[in-house]
């Protein structure tokens, strides 16, 4: 039952499935993992309401303060979504990634993997600074051969450095 409703969802384009990859360098769809997945809101701007619709705000001040930077809230979640958004727009299939670290308990994740040729790209979404990326490292390692670009996508300038192009937030829908 509960997977007839979530495939409504599906169906009703309300949500954008991201599917688990758990072979990027075999193939995105043919490594989905059907049990293990993530959802986004198609609409963003809906998704930014939700956020914050139990605080006493007027929605213009949380739109202001959200574009000036000055939102106090973890946005990680709001920038993942907006990419995710973005990425389906252009028809893309969504896909991320997770593999154990060694030693530890943990793991790492690629936000998002999309398919460029018989190569792959990795991305990494960030909401302010660019912090760590361990993962985006990580894994160009160990699909070298597989990984066409690697991307973080955030609030700064653009740069390249160590094969990764690091660049702002209003460059994604060009990707």
């Amino acid at each position: 039952m509960k997977e007839e409703l979530l495939f409504d969802l599906f169906d009703s384009k309300t949500v954008l499935p991201c599917y688990n990859s758990t072979d990027p360098k075999v193939s995105l769809s043919s490594s989905k993992d059907f049990n293990s997945y993530k959802l986004y809101l198609s609409d963003t701007g809906l998704f930014v309401t939700l956020m914050f619709i139990d605080r006493p705000v007027i929605e213009n001040e949380i739109y202001a303060k959200l574009l000036s930077d000055k939102l106090p809230a973890h946005l990680g979640y709001l920038y993942e979504n907006l990419m995710a958004q973005l990425l389906a727009s252009k028809d893309r299939e969504l896909y991320y990634h997770t593999w154990e670290k060694e030693n530890s308990t943990h793991y790492y994740e690629i936000d998002f993997l999309i398919s460029e040729g018989s190569k792959i790209s990795a991305i990494e979404v960030k909401s302010s600074g660019l912090g760590k990326h361990d993962s985006l490292c990580e894994s160009a390692k160990k699909y070298s051969k597989h990984i066409k670009n690697c991307y973080v996508f955030s609030q700064k300038d653009y740069r390249q450095e160590k094969g990764i192009q690091f660049m702002p937030m209003y460059l994604a829908p060009f990707l």
